[in-house]
């Protein structure tokens, strides 16, 4: 079944619709960003030879193996601090130990110094997130 198209005169509609790319709907007088890949971004060559991940302004996760990839000790990185923010200390611990036993990151022994880079990151101080109680969960 074709139909006539009214408002866009000389387009025809014709059966079902394909379309590869990118999707997107704009609205009246808004500012359409369409996103580039990554790799086309990298390569571009804005003047500097950063990567993406290096214009990132927080230092990184201090306890990521050193083995492991920029990208995944990034990743790393923004799930702990999401966990963080959002989780008590016993799923804290419970990630750190998991993420411990699979080699990506390197707890040290002494609990105080995992407390302090957690609070760097975002963790709360107040009550259930004290360091006498994160010394209970922690290497456990």
């Amino acid at each position: 079944m074709e139909k006539k198209n009214k408002s866009l005169p000389g387009i025809t509609f014709s059966g079902g619709i394909t379309v590869n790319g990118p999707m997107f709907d704009i609205h009246d007088n808004e500012h359409v960003h369409i996103g580039v890949p990554v790799e086309e971004h990298a390569s571009k060559g804005n003047g500097d030879a950063k990567g993406l991940n290096n214009e990132r302004n927080e230092e990184r996760f201090h306890f990521v193996h050193p083995e492991i990839e920029d990208e995944e000790a990034w990743r790393i990185h923004d799930a702990i601090k999401r966990l963080v923010a959002y989780q008590k200390v016993p799923e804290i611990c419970a990630y750190l130990k998991e993420q411990k036993q699979k080699g990506k990151v390197m707890l040290p022994s002494i609990s105080s110094v995992m407390y302090s880079e957690l609070v760097r990151l975002g963790m709360p101080t107040g009550d259930g997130y004290t360091e006498k109680h994160f010394s209970n969960y922690y290497m456990k």
